[in-house]
């Protein structure tokens, strides 16, 4: 019989904003990827002293990228089915244990996960009621607070010394029957100053606790250093005491980013870091990392670079890098206003202010004026603000202490930023909850911060006020600022 009803006509597509209802032609999607990039810190030439990492060698970097794009589609998830994936990070793991001594380890994706493996190896390694606790230096990275977080523990802090190096006797009162592990670095990031690894890895062995050496910017520059003939103390997993080490090939291994390894001295820690499921009908789930699926372009890339660079090639761009470091600390004694904290073990310095009137946030806005980035340092602990530099085996150390000094000189005359304090006070005692993101972004507004893209804020007002409030306040500004900037 006939239908009563008429047939029904298909739905019209729904139009997405978002995405186009065809493809686009690839050059003008290039065009607009380059176009997008022109706000961008330039990633080659050594002006941006924080973030990348340049050989100079314009044929490694092709190289990795050739390299890169070669394993782009292979899945870490199965190593059975991409067999390639284990033979090369057999290889990459092999090189850098033969330089930190020994040990067996795993591939990742950067420091923060490679802490992130060796928090929960010691974790899952020693049991303890309560809590458990992680005994960290006051200059020891956040990823480790993040992986606490994220793991269910509690950061104990202790304080360093006036050289900014942990305190051995400090970390001993610091631990407890809940302490599952304790960290130095080797070197802290902020001031490139090495904490006394033995004395606090013999702490750690004493109380029966693992002992974990941050070596992610330090652990792929400091044996190349002690190469050169340069004075290193020891810190890697030939230390007694030492049970894991993390070393970033994305720093100064030159490799692109998602590049790192966790090293551990025993291999029983090391499978505490794995992660597998069979609580399910689906495919087999065993992780190596945090991560599941993921690709093996940064795998194939960090491989490639270490074997286009070589032993050879790694001692000179360390000793470049350091040759660099060592100018830049002569440069600042020479520019007045201005002194480095600590000594630096590695290509990485830190540069205060010695004037009141002289403020190292608007220096960085000079030198960004000027084309050069220098990362601002909150105070934190008794520290003060201060100008983070990593050299690497480009920097060209007589145009930046150039631009160092021009800025000093601006930045002197300037003043420091006009922050009226009530603007403080009332950050301090703000409800963030009661704003949502645009109201938020309409505050940011109010203090020059202009997060559709208007050009580059006066960030010296943005620092200041973030210098002058708690680091919880500053935590809490920070999450909302990332959350308005992406909203």
């Amino acid at each position: 019989m006939p239908s009563d009803h008429a047939p029904e006509t298909p739905a019209a597509p729904s139009h997405d904003p978002a995405l186009p209802e065809t493809g686009r032609p690839a050059g003008e999607l290039l065009a607009e990827l380059a176009r997008l990039r022109e706000a961008d810190l330039p990633v080659r030439g050594g002006q941006v002293t924080a973030y990348v990492y340049d050989t100079g060698r314009e044929a490694v970097h092709d190289l990795a990228a050739t390299a890169y794009l070669e394993m782009l589609e292979v899945n870490c998830l199965d190593p059975t089915a991409f067999p390639s994936i284990v033979a090369l990070e057999r290889q990459v793991v092999a090189a850098v244990a033969s330089r930190l001594g020994g040990g067996s380890g795993v591939f990742t994706s950067g420091g923060t996960e490679s802490i992130m493996l060796a928090v929960k190896s010691a974790r899952d390694a020693r049991p303890v009621a309560g809590k458990p606790q992680i005994v960290l230096p006051a200059t020891g990275h956040p990823a480790f607070h993040k992986a606490a977080h994220y793991l269910g523990m509690e950061v104990v802090h202790v304080p360093v010394d006036a050289s900014f190096r942990a305190d051995p006797a400090a970390t001993a009162a610091a631990i407890t029957p809940r302490t599952v592990l304790v960290v130095a670095s080797a070197p802290s990031y902020p001031h490139g100053v090495m904490d006394p690894v033995p004395e606090i890895a013999a702490v750690a062995a004493s109380a029966g606790v693992p002992c974990h050496v941050d070596a992610c910017v330090g652990g792929w520059v400091l044996p190349w250093l002690r190469d050169t003939g340069r004075d290193v103390p020891p810190f890697d997993l030939s230390v007694p005491g030492v049970t894991s080490l993390s070393c970033d090939l994305h720093k100064y291994g030159y490799a692109p980013k998602g590049a790192s390894v966790v090293l551990y001295a025993d291999e029983s820690l090391r499978r505490h870091a794995y992660f597998a499921a069979a609580e399910w009908p689906g495919y087999t789930v065993i992780n190596a990392t945090v991560q599941s699926s993921k690709s093996a372009g940064p795998l194939g890339a960090a491989w490639a670079t270490l074997n286009a660079v070589g032993a050879q090639g790694y001692r000179e761009l360390a000793g470049n890098a350091m040759e660099a470091a060592e100018r830049l600390v002569a440069g600042v004694a020479e520019i007045p206003g201005l002194r480095v904290l600590g000594e630096p073990v590695a290509p990485l310095v830190a540069v205060a202010s010695s004037e009141p009137g002289l403020d190292v946030f608007v220096i960085a806005d000079e030198a960004r004026s000027r084309g050069w980035f220098f990362q601002p340092q909150l105070s934190y602990a008794g520290i003060p603000p201060n100008l983070h530099f990593t050299l690497t085996g480009v920097s060209d150390i007589e145009p930046l202490l150039s631009a160092l000094a021009d800025s000093a000189k601006a930045a002197r005359a300037a003043g420091p930023p006009d922050v009226p304090a009530d603007l403080v006070e009332a950050l301090a005692g703000l409800d963030l909850d009661s704003l949502d993101d645009a109201g938020f972004a309409g505050l940011l507004a109010s203090v020059g911060v202009d997060l559709d893209g208007g050009g580059q804020p006066e960030m010296a007002v943005v620092n200041a006020i973030l210098d002058a409030l708690p680091p919880a306040t500053r935590e809490a500004l920070l999450i909302r600022f990332l959350s308005a900037l992406y909203a």
